[in-house]
């Protein structure tokens, strides 16, 4: 394939829109957000009115008709300039809507996609749990068939958009039979927010992503019909292999953003701040410093480039999904260390970006599988067991 990954005349367009978007809207409000931990719900309506959460969706259920390298684009020039707004459009995205996209039946799709394409409700993924992440062999939670209902019980954590003022629903996976060797049978079921049994706790409290939403959630014998089951029957854990798939692919345009961010506030802060007698950027050493971040932002914009753009042609991408995903997390937080260290004293300061890009970017490579977990899937692509 053409390893040419330069925009299209409506690919930069919408960048250009979400770029102005990010710097216009987003950059004067959400250090107070961010400090405060409150969820930007005015800048996600202002998202959805834009079409960002049905960029990838068909015009049918609502969304843009767009593709995966027009999500990529606007969640890069998000992250630019913050994690959280960033965050909270790729899980509605990747883990809120795209299952019932890829999976979901068409009374599902219809019920549930033009809210979410149009931002009026969000979609969380269920997957994570105190004793099974990538493990998914260790997931706990039930649901068990009683006449025409799913009966769940179990617990998930560190979920994403599951429990804003907005969310409309989780689909969650859980154990629903046995294979004969004994393992797990995973299943991917909707849970509509406020069904009785299901309870969300207070948010964490975490060390970034401050303005992004993140709980724990329980499921204490909740009922939901079985026309709630997405997909086939034990599939689940394929299906959401697939989406962790796709998924990296967000998050790495996601982090190559904050790491391209770290170059604008660097060289911004490299012209303004003077010491002896002149500019700290005419000294080469920060010179040197500013063209590595520079460089490493780019070949990480190309990584996630050519991983989404496989998936737009219909090519095999779970390899390069996970190179992009291993390099860009690397990549952004290498990029915040070296930012924070060019604006000294001033990088320790919450009231400028780096800093909050600093706290932001190490959860980069632990979510939607850790740097290990990426290293092992380019193995076994490479043809090694384990």
């Amino acid at each position: 394939m053409s390893l040419d990954h330069r925009l299209t005349p409506e690919h930069e367009e919408l960048r250009r829109t979400v770029e102005a978007f990010a710097h216009d809207v987003v950059a004067p409000k959400i250090g107070d957000l961010y400090e405060r931990h409150e969820f930007p719900y005015e800048i996600v309506a202002e998202m959805g009115r834009m079409g960002l959460f049905g960029l990838p969706f068909p015009e049918e259920y609502g969304g843009m008709g767009g593709d995966y390298l027009a999500l990529g684009i606007a969640l890069e020039e998000l992250a630019r300039v913050d994690s959280s707004v960033a965050i909270t459009l790729e899980a509605g995205v990747s883990l809120g809507a795209m299952p019932i996209h890829l999976f979901g039946t068409e009374e599902q799709k219809r019920e549930w996609l033009p809210r979410m394409c149009s931002g009026e409700i969000l979609g969380a993924f269920g997957l994570t749990e105190p004793g099974a992440g990538s493990d998914a062999g260790g997931t706990r939670t039930t649901a068990v068939r009683e006449g025409d209902e799913w009966v769940i019980n179990g617990s998930k954590c560190f979920i994403t958009n599951s429990g804003t003022d907005i969310t409309g629903l989780v689909t969650v996976t859980a154990v629903t039979g046995r294979k004969a060797d004994g393992r797990p049978e995973i299943s991917s079921i909707i849970v509509p927010s406020g069904t009785p049994g299901f309870t969300v706790a207070a948010p964490y409290s975490k060390v970034g992503w401050n303005s992004s939403d993140t709980r724990e959630l329980s499921f204490d014998g909740v009922r939901v019909p079985l026309a709630n089951l997405v997909g086939q029957e034990g599939r689940g854990y394929a299906q959401f292999l697939r989406i962790l798939d796709e998924g990296r692919i967000a998050i790495s345009a996601l982090a190559t953003g904050l790491a391209q961010g770290c170059v604008d506030e660097s060289v911004k802060y490299a012209r303004e701040r003077h010491a002896f007698g002149k500019a700290i950027g005419d000294n080469q050493a920060i010179q040197f410093k500013l063209a590595d971040m520079e460089m490493r932002a780019h070949m990480a914009r190309i990584g996630w480039r050519d991983a989404a753009s496989r998936l737009v042609a219909g090519e095999p991408f779970k390899k390069e999904a996970a190179i992009a995903k291993l390099y860009s997390s690397t990549v952004a937080v290498d990029n915040a260390r070296e930012a924070t260290q060019i604006h000294g004293g001033y990088g320790f300061m919450n009231e400028y970006p780096v800093a909050r890009m600093w706290r932001d970017s190490k959860i980069l490579e632990i979510g939607e599988g850790t740097s290990e977990v990426q290293r092992m899937l380019i193995a076994r692509e490479l043809g090694f067991a384990g």
